[in-house]
C-alpha cells in the first residue's frame, strides 16, 4: 500500500513504482480507479524477465472525494498479480 495523500482537484497527481515477476517477463502493468471492474494497460514492451519494470501513472481528479487506485502487473503467461497494490488519495477544492 502506498501512503494516503491529499491532492488538489484539477491538478495531476503522479504515481510511480516497479514491477517484477522473478524471472517471468512482465507484459503489462494495469491500473484501476473503479475497484477493479476495468483496467487500463501501461505499455511495458521490451521488458525482460531479469529486469524490474518501472511504471508511471498520472491522474487528474475532476471532483473532490476519496479515490483508490489499484495497480497490478501481468506476466507473459497472462497471470495478474494476486493482490494489487493500493494507493488511496483524497482530492479537495483549492
Amino acid at each position: 500500500m502506498i501512503a494516503p495523500m491529499q491532492v488538489q482537484v484539477g491538478r495531476p497527481v503522479r504515481f510511480e513504482g516497479y514491477a517484477e515477476d522473478y524471472g517471468c517477463p512482465i507484459v503489462a502493468v494495469q491500473f484501476s480507479l473503479d475497484g477493479g471492474d476495468t483496467w487500463t494497460d501501461y505499455d511495458v514492451s521490451g521488458s525482460t524477465g531479469d529486469l524490474w519494470v518501472h511504471w508511471t501513472f498520472e491522474y487528474t481528479p475532476e471532483r473532490p472525494g476519496a479515490y483508490c487506485l489499484l495497480v497490478r502487473s501481468v506476466n507473459e503467461r497472462g497471470e495478474a498479480s494476486p493482490e494489487p497494490d493500493i494507493a488511496e488519495f483524497t482530492a479537495f477544492e483549492a
